[in-house]
């Protein structure tokens, strides 16, 4: 039998989710007032955050099948950051605290300063619907 190799991993799926991060604090810069566009942008950054969070153990399972503890606690200790911003967002976003959002935004995009986006990304616009998702997962 030969190996299944899976398209969709989670490393790929973090890499563009970084990418749409990027994108979406970019276009939040842009933002003058708080619009609904704004609302899903900030949403989707805490979606976003919160994603990246969830499959950092995903990601580590075969380092640690080798028995590399090092590389695998490293990893986590980079990535570790993701879901605390990911919980400040979620809750500044949902009791609209844009001075809170604001604050958390330089920090976030520090963190993905060396991620490039082609000019003529087919990433489109990713947070469409995102705030009414993250209200949904409130109520969960």
């Amino acid at each position: 039998m030969s190996r299944i190799i899976n398209p969709e991993s989670v490393g790929k799926e973090r890499t563009r989710l970084t990418k749409c991060i990027v994108l979406c604090i970019r276009e939040l810069a842009k933002q003058s007032q708080v619009t609904p566009d704004a609302k899903d942008q900030a949403a989707f950054i805490a979606l976003a955050l919160q994603s990246i969070s969830e499959g950092i153990d995903v990601s580590v399972v075969a380092w640690e099948k080798r028995d590399y503890w090092v590389k695998a606690d490293k990893f986590r200790m980079e990535w570790m950051w993701s879901g605390q911003y990911a919980a400040k967002m979620k809750d500044a976003v949902l009791s609209d605290d844009w001075a809170t959002i604001a604050t958390l935004m330089p920090p976030i995009a520090q963190k993905f300063g060396k991620v490039v986006i082609a000019e003529n990304h087919r990433l489109g616009k990713p947070w469409a619907g995102a705030y009414k998702l993250l209200a949904l997962h409130q109520k969960l």
